[in-house]
């Protein structure tokens, strides 16, 4: 794999302060020759980040001067490796006109783009369903059942293949399978295998790509990729092409889960 897809910077308000420069040596030295960064689009302005510190996205006002600096830094590297700017985009259900105006606006600029869930509505309002262990337990409380987080999870993924958000909507689904960061402290009742095919064969019927991400493989509570091999197997059968994306939020990052990864898929070919 010469690509990672899936890659935030120091405009992240949970990242790191690591340069574009040191990202990009990193994947020269992985042999990579093309690197998408991907950072989190700004929120919905009239949505509140659920999270204790509201630090899930970068801020409106961080977009024009990230666009520069990943466009300058093609001129830098161009001779070097490919660069996209790009940009992972939040799927907020009852937010649908608002992400498209976004994406309306900055649709034009973007090399690449990834589409994820990270907030499901709950009767309560809006829960991030990665942030920690303890906001995971407390949204087992809000639902009644860490079954009924997963029937949420995958009923808003697939909403989110379907949604109207303009010409712009990103064609990746990201981290099919997030839900599961926390599995080893709040393991699944089942495994969702219906619902996680009603997803894929939506991402087949209209041409989505999925986003092969190796960052649950270094999350303690998780120790598997999103997705894990038999969804991987699943979606080649059908025919989607796969993305690797380390999900990188600091240099030495990149990488991460390949190794495993490509195994995984060498032992089934």
């Amino acid at each position: 794999m010469v690509k990672d897809g899936h890659v935030h910077t120091h405009f992240c308000p949970h990242g790191t302060n690591d340069p574009f420069e040191s990202y990009i040596e990193k994947a020269l030295s992985l042999g990579y020759t093309e690197i998408s960064f991907t950072e989190h689009a700004p929120l919905p302005l009239s949505f509140t980040d659920p999270t204790p510190l509201r630090d899930s996205a970068m801020d409106h006002s961080d977009l024009e001067k990230y666009f520069a600096e990943v466009n300058a830094l093609k001129k830098k590297y161009g001779d070097k490796i490919k660069i996209n700017a790009g940009l992972e985009v939040d799927y907020i259900e009852g937010y649908e006109k608002e992400t498209a105006k976004l994406l309306d606006e900055i649709g034009p600029k973007l090399d690449d783009a990834i589409l994820s869930v990270h907030f499901l509505k709950d009767p309560f309002g809006y829960s991030c369903v990665d942030y920690s262990p303890d906001q995971f337990n407390c949204m087992i409380s809000a639902y009644g059942s860490i079954e009924q987080i997963h029937v949420n999870y995958y009923r808003t993924l697939f909403h989110s293949i379907l949604a109207d958000l303009g010409p712009y909507k990103p064609k990746r689904i990201g981290h099919i399978t997030l839900v599961n960061k926390f599995q080893l402290k709040f393991p699944a009742p089942r495994t969702f295998s219906k619902e996680i095919t009603k997803v894929l064969k939506a991402m087949k019927e209209y041409g989505y790509e999925l986003d092969y991400n190796g960052a649950g493989t270094a999350k303690p509570l998780c120790r598997e990729p999103y997705p894990p091999a038999d969804v991987i197997d699943q979606a080649v059968s059908l025919g989607i092409p796969l993305v690797y994306g380390s999900d990188a939020h600091r240099a030495k990052e990149l990488g991460q889960g390949l190794d495993l990864m490509s195994k995984k898929l060498k032992n089934r070919q």
